[in-house]
């Protein structure tokens, strides 16, 4: 998995630094690869949790299901993903970031604040602002502010 992550991140800044056809197309053909890999994986063993298969593929799993344009499959990872982090076998964070992605994809509401517009570089709506920071402190989340300040000097 975590080489796949990396195949990724090559891929991506060669599509940023040069955005041919021919440069997207590698691109989306390595996320396809990455997904169905991570789809067999979950089919023999459920999800690559950080007991499973160590805490660094553990979250490069999770990047490779963020990259996915399987919004199906997303759904049910993160159900698997929310049972693994009852169980204590993943990182609470891991839960946040595929919620919120899925609610964002399904036009609800996000309940962590960890998905931002691109376009207004604001967090997509919120369920519950007023207890925004309290989740995300549950789960082990910097408040948005933290976050936002973080992402605009990393911008």
């Amino acid at each position: 998995m975590v080489r796949r992550v990396d195949e990724d991140h090559r891929a991506t800044g060669e599509a940023h630094r040069s955005p041919t056809p021919a440069a997207r197309h590698r691109l989306a053909k390595c996320r396809e690869a990455n997904a169905e890999a991570l789809r067999t994986i979950v089919r023999r063993h459920t999800w690559p949790t950080a007991d499973l298969v160590g805490a660094p593929a553990s979250t490069a799993a999770l990047m490779i299901l963020l990259h996915t344009r399987d919004l199906g499959f997303q759904v049910v990872c993160r159900d698997l993903i929310a049972q693994a982090v009852a169980d204590g076998r993943c990182p609470a964070p891991h839960h946040a970031y595929i919620a919120d992605h899925c609610a964002v994809e399904l036009g609800q509401p996000q309940f962590y604040g960890t998905r931002i517009d691109p376009v207004t570089c604001c967090p997509y709506p919120v369920r519950r602002p007023d207890t925004l920071d309290e989740r995300r402190r549950d789960v082990g989340l910097a408040p948005l502010d933290e976050q936002m300040r973080t992402l605009r000097l990393s911008g």
